[in-house]
């Protein structure tokens, strides 16, 4: 088709691809199709938004003629959405020389977007606009078309081997050229200085068509994974956005605050307080959406390890390192580092406390192990044993540290407040210890920590706030800071950059963090001990719904009070898995954090005393005071995890219980009626058999009287009680109307039938049975010992 037309319909097929902005229009909804459930979409889907698909030479078509097509400034994330429209520009590169304001009577503010960057721009935000398309199946994120797709395009263009293919031509011999500087469409103050482009550096001075494809295409990278960085890690508030920025920028902007008039361009400009209440946004990040950036996390850290070895020659190495070389080497730093601490922060303080923030927790543990990504294979060994961490990564984590120190300590009061009873908490305890408990690896954030902590006594104060700010959200070809050697001023940067310069640090190997640690493995301990006890619990259930107890004539479950955990309805082989994590897990606390083994010892000695003789838990933690016990918060946490409980049983008469769900309603009533006659009209019998001290007075004693009498007072002297049973011997027959006990006897009668017995005759047998069962038990007992019977 002829370009002009190409160029109408480009935006209509962009937006019925990926959804319209607002989130009305779906499109092919990407999300959700999967090549398991519709092979043949997914299939055409992929082919045609392949890097080498049609729909990228379209964009590539589109791109050589320059076009520009318009996109909604509101459509952006809330802090750069509200920056732009205070008219101040963001650092990113990526918005410069593109904010248009629109025409008379026009709606709101522009980005002026080549096809390539409007493209991007669409296909990166329909991950976030496109929540609430119709899902008819589960979905597996890892195995949609966007996932796909977001795979391929970072292998594309940030390859990992070799150089970003040159895209298709429909000219022979020609290239499509990168895009050209524009002039800017309305002043603005900006967020850093504008920088000289090291694209325009290789480009601009090559006039030539046959220009190194290396150097004319290297823009694509660069513009790929600032869209992305900017869509999916860009979703804070103003004030932390504003909070980034270095402080001689701050006076810029508030100067430049300060100066504007309300006429300016026709429009007032917000106040940054008004702004922040205007557009921050509530973000609440998908699991999806984490998935994907965690792809993205591990690509960089594949795409940054692949980088060449430098050359003994400093001068050989200004020569023939390529763009994409020195974009691999500073692409982590100047442009995930800063953001994606900020988007972890925020998960890590909004995220439910479930089972879902694992996705979160292993996007965070992979950006923490870049040396998982790269080229090199440790040595095959007979036992795969953990690997150290090598020295070459000690730069690394002094220039990260914040992401393993700071984001460690909300993983442990996130980790505080969690069942650690659950197999899944309890993987994610494991999981995060097992990484922090690779060799070599404390003791490097140790030393990182000492870097940062050590006096300033040669580089000065100004200057740290000078280096603190570099343009790490704008664009890597951006002029470069000299090269600093020393690792303590490093360090400081990296810290004053992220939290500013009156931070206060808390350090992971202190004694507040310390202490938070034993916390922990005391919750450790104690669900351990909780696990057991469910498993044994579970363990005695089975055994008493044998078939033999199954005819017991009463319920053990009259008084019970046990409350259940999610570990009775998975099953042993969970319980022993959790009981694994959560062994595995102290034990690498133990090593991380060098715990004494005396303090642990002693730690799993109280936990394991918090079980009576019996095999049941002890009673919350509690003090005394005038009106009775009163829970403490460690008494409190403890009730709401289920690490421990309150033996709660009925109290009153037996006989007024509220009936029961394995109960006959009409037969208790009718038997709770006899029972009284009986108990009435032989009151003084019973009373005379029980005062007996032969053998007869010790079996009415043992089946007559009420166990919570005789476990208050003991039988002699009779207390007699007209007006409360519960203090003189009766008869019970309340058991009878159990479904238990009525089954039970149904059985019996069926079975005798089959020998011909008669109702008197079993009636007889069983009559005969049981006197002989309470004569037996009798026998056995403690004289006065009371049976529940």
């Amino acid at each position: 088709f002829p370009l002009k037309e190409l160029h109408g319909i480009f935006p209509w097929l962009v937006e019925s691809i990926f959804g319209s902005l607002d989130g009305i229009i779906i499109g092919w909804n990407l999300r959700c199709l999967q090549g398991r459930t519709n092979p043949t979409e997914y299939s055409v889907a992929l082919a045609f938004l392949d890097p080498s698909g049609p729909m990228m030479k379209l964009v590539y078509k589109l791109q050589a003629e320059e076009y520009r097509y318009d996109f909604p400034v509101s459509s952006l994330p809330g802090p750069v959405k509200a920056s732009i429209q205070e008219q101040v520009l963001p650092e990113c590169s990526l918005y410069h020389n593109k904010v248009q304001f629109p025409s008379s009577g026009g709606l709101g503010l522009n980005l002026a977007l080549n096809p390539f960057e409007y493209y991007m721009f669409y296909f990166a935000i329909s991950l976030i606009t496109q929540k609430n398309s119709p899902v008819t199946h589960h979905i597996s994120p890892s195995n949609s078309a966007y996932f796909t797709l977001v795979d391929t395009y970072l292998k594309c263009f940030l390859p990992t081997e070799g150089s970003v293919l040159p895209p298709p031509s429909s000219n022979p011999g020609g290239t499509i050229p990168s895009p050209t500087p524009r002039s800017p469409a309305v002043p603005f103050t900006s967020y850093g200085m504008h920088h000289t482009s090291l694209l325009k550096r290789h480009v601009a001075h090559q006039p030539s068509v046959n220009a190194d494809p290396a150097s004319q295409e290297i823009w694509r990278s660069e513009t790929l994974l600032q869209i992305f960085v900017e869509m999916w890690l860009h979703h804070y508030s103003l004030e932390m956005y504003q909070k980034m920025q270095s402080p001689h920028v701050k006076l810029e902007v508030l100067h430049y605050r300060l100066s504007i008039s309300s006429k300016h361009h026709g429009s007032p400009a917000q106040s940054s307080y008004q702004a922040l209440h205007a557009y921050q946004e509530s973000f609440k990040p998908t699991e999806e959406h984490v998935l994907v950036v965690r792809l993205l996390v591990k690509h960089l850290h594949a795409f940054s390890n692949s980088l060449k070895p430098e050359p003994l020659s400093p001068s050989a190495h200004s020569h023939t390192a390529s763009p994409l070389e020195e974009f691999k080497r500073v692409v982590i730093p100047r442009f995930v580092q800063e953001k994606l601490y900020i988007f972890l922060q925020h998960c890590f303080g909004h995220w439910p406390l479930d089972a879902s923030f694992r996705a979160v927790l292993e996007m965070w543990l992979s950006y923490l192990q870049p040396w998982r990504y790269a080229p090199e294979k440790p040595p095959q060994s007979a036992e795969p044993l953990p690997r150290s961490v090598s020295e070459k990564w000690a730069a690394f984590i002094q220039e990260n540290l914040l992401m393993y120190t700071k984001l460690f300590v909300g993983f442990l009061n996130r980790a505080l407040r969690t069942d650690l009873v659950s197999p899944k908490n309890a993987l994610m305890v494991f999981r995060v210890a097992k990484v922090f408990a690779q060799p070599n690896l404390a003791e490097m954030i140790l030393k990182g920590e000492q870097l940062f902590l050590e006096p300033e006594l040669v580089i000065p104060h100004r200057q740290h706030r000078l280096f603190m700010t570099p343009p790490f959200g704008g664009s890597f070809f951006s002029s470069w800071p000299p090269t600093i050697t020393d690792a303590s001023f490093k360090v400081k940067s990296h810290v004053y950059s992220l939290e500013g310069q009156d931070f206060q640090y808390k350090q992971m190997f202190g004694t507040e963090v310390r202490n938070l640690v034993l916390k922990l493995a005391q919750l450790i301990c104690q669900a351990q001990q909780t696990a057991k006890s469910i498993s044994d619990h579970s363990a005695e259930t089975m055994a008493s719904q044998s078939f033999f107890s199954w005819f017991r004539f009463t319920p053990s479950e009259m008084n019970g009070s046990y409350t259940g955990n999610d570990l009775d309805e998975i099953g042993q082989d969970s319980i022993k898995k959790t009981d694994e994590y959560l062994e595995k897990a102290l034990e690498y606390l133990c090593q991380i954090f060098k715990l004494n083994e005396a303090q642990l010892t002693q730690m799993m000695m109280k936990c394991g005393t918090a079980q009576d003789e019996n095999g049941k838990k002890q009673l919350p933690d509690c003090i005394e005071s005038e009106d009775g016990l009163v829970l403490t918060p460690l008494g409190r946490y403890q009730i709401i995890n289920g690490l421990r409980r309150f033996e709660v049983q009925y109290q009153g008469d037996t006989e007024l219980q509220p009936i029961r769900s394995y109960e006959n309603a009409t037969l208790v009533r009718l038997l709770f009626r006899l029972s009284s006659v009986l108990n009435e009209r032989f009151a003084d019998q019973m009373d005379v058999l029980c005062s007996r001290e032969d053998f007869v007075g010790r079996l009415c004693r043992y089946h007559l009287t009420n166990p919570h009498l005789v476990q208050k007072t003991r039988y002699a002297p009779m207390v007699k009680d007209r007006t409360s049973q519960n203090w003189g011997p009766r008869i019970s027959l309340r058991f009878l109307a159990s479904y238990r006990t009525l089954i039970s006897l149904l059985m019996i009668y069926f079975v005798a039938s089959w020998f011909y017995i008669g109702p008197v005759g079993c009636t007889f047998i069983i009559l005969i049975a049981y006197f002989l069962y309470a004569i037996i038990m009798t026998f056995f007992s403690e004289g006065w010992k009371p049976h529940e019977h």
